[in-house]
C-alpha cells in the first residue's frame, strides 16, 4: 500500500513538474498578464498609447469577414483607430484572460472581451523580445449576442 502511494505521489510530482515547464515560469505568467493589462486598458480608456505598449510594431490582426474572406489590419492602424475615450457602455464591459500557454519565449494567450452586444475572443501570439512580452499577432472572432 505504501509503495503504491509513493508511486502515485512520484507520478503526480512528475506531471506537475512537466505541466509547470509547459506553462512557463510564474514570472513569465505575471509578465504576460501585465502586458495584456495594457491591452485591456487600451479598450477601457480608448487610449491607443496603451495598445502601443503591448503590440509589436510589425504585428497584425486577422479575422474572417462577413463574406468568409480573410481580413487583416496592421496593429499601427488598429492603434490609430482608438477613440481616445471610454465607450458609453464601459461599465457593462468585462475582460478576462481565459488561458496562457507558454513555451520558452513564445506564448499563446486566449482573451475574452464580453461586451453587452458582442463577445470577442482573441488569440494573442506573443513573443518575449528583449525581455518584454509583445503581441506579434492577434486572431479574433466576434459573436453577436
Amino acid at each position: 500500500m505504501m509503495k503504491t502511494v509513493a508511486t502515485l505521489i512520484s507520478a503526480l510530482a512528475v506531471i506537475v513538474a512537466v505541466g509547470g515547464w509547459r506553462q512557463g515560469t510564474t514570472k513569465d505568467q505575471a509578465d504576460i498578464r501585465a502586458a495584456i493589462e495594457n491591452y485591456f486598458r487600451g479598450h477601457s480608456t480608448g487610449d491607443g498609447a496603451n495598445f502601443a505598449k503591448v503590440f509589436h510594431p510589425d504585428s497584425k490582426l486577422f479575422w474572417v469577414g462577413a463574406d468568409g474572406a480573410l481580413m487583416q489590419r496592421t496593429s499601427a492602424d488598429y492603434i490609430k483607430g482608438a477613440s481616445g475615450k471610454p465607450a458609453a457602455d464601459e461599465a457593462q464591459r468585462k475582460r478576462r484572460i481565459e488561458s496562457i500557454d507558454v513555451a520558452g519565449n513564445a506564448a499563446m494567450v486566449k482573451v475574452v472581451l464580453d461586451y453587452p452586444a458582442t463577445t470577442f475572443t482573441d488569440y494573442m501570439s506573443m513573443l518575449k523580445i528583449n525581455g518584454e512580452w509583445k503581441i506579434v499577432n492577434k486572431t479574433y472572432v466576434s459573436q453577436r449576442k
